[in-house]
């Protein structure tokens, strides 16, 4: 009887350690891949997110224009996520490239604030799929009017996180209070990410862009709403900078093709 319960103590103890050396097993080769995708990644890729109404290829005009002042083009991938988590792809990041363009549109891309905060979820999911599919670490975020609205929300509930670093944020023509244009009011919207604006990464270099066609709007979005974000942003992160841009091209649709805006793109969010 003694022997018996003997070899039944042994076997427990050599399933128990096994069972250990399995799990750091495990352990040790997820923090070893880890590392090596940390170590070797060396592509930090400029996101582009469009605003509502707007697909996947919103932005193919800018990173054409773009690429022809650029001496080493820019490749570019286009990714749409749909309402079911499922991701579709079309172009394609070529290897080298240290600095590609990805778009992340949605195939519900309607307005509104509840939508905003779903598109945050999935473009907060995209990255991260796309972080661990092409191996990079940093990324640089670029918004175009509710574009813009849905980085800011994403920024404020854990889109950076151990797998992923927001280097530089620029949104364009984002409708910070929507359209109103009162300085005395807040929507639901400006008034929640105000109030959550601390769980931004304070590291971050962010730059809002407006466009006036009459010194009060863009022919959409009102000035004072985009100017609206310094609420959110100023003394939050490391750098905030606001540019107003007008004359040819500062209609709100024509802003992501505006010379200007181009200028800004490539001193601001190129340069590393």
């Amino acid at each position: 009887m003694r022997i018996l319960k003997k070899i039944i103590v042994s076997l427990g103890l050599l399933c128990f350690f096994m069972t250990l050396i399995l799990l750091s097993d495990k352990w040790t080769k997820q923090n070893i891949s880890n590392l090596k995708i940390q170590r070797n990644s060396v592509t930090e890729p400029i996101v582009l997110v469009p605003g509502s109404d707007a697909t996947q290829y919103r932005f193919d005009s800018l990173i054409r224009d773009i690429n022809k002042r650029e001496e080493i083009p820019h490749s570019s991938l286009r990714v749409l996520v749909n309402k079911n988590y499922t991701i579709s792809y079309s172009g394609t990041i070529k290897k080298g490239d240290k600095q590609p363009y990805i778009v992340i549109a949605f195939e519900d891309n309607k307005d509104g604030f509840k939508n905003i905060k779903e598109q945050a979820n999935w473009l907060k999911y995209a990255l991260k799929c796309l972080s661990q599919q092409y191996e990079f670490r940093k990324v640089s975020l670029i918004g175009h009017s509710n574009g813009g609205l849905v980085i800011t929300y994403a920024l404020e509930h854990n889109l950076t996180s151990h797998y992923l670093t927001v280097k530089k944020v620029m949104t364009i023509a984002a409708p910070y209070n929507l359209n109103d244009s009162s300085v005395r009011s807040e929507t639901e919207l400006l008034e929640n990410l105000v109030t959550n604006k601390k769980y931004i990464p304070k590291s971050i270099d962010m730059y809002s862009l407006a466009g006036t066609q009459s010194y009060s709007n863009d022919g959409l979005v009102p000035l004072y709403s985009v100017l609206s974000g310094r609420y959110i942003y100023q003394k939050q992160v490391k750098h905030y900078t606001q540019i107003t841009v007008s004359g040819v091209g500062a209609e709100h649709s024509d802003l992501p093709q505006n010379r200007q805006i181009i200028m800004a793109i490539e001193q601001y969010i190129e340069t590393t």
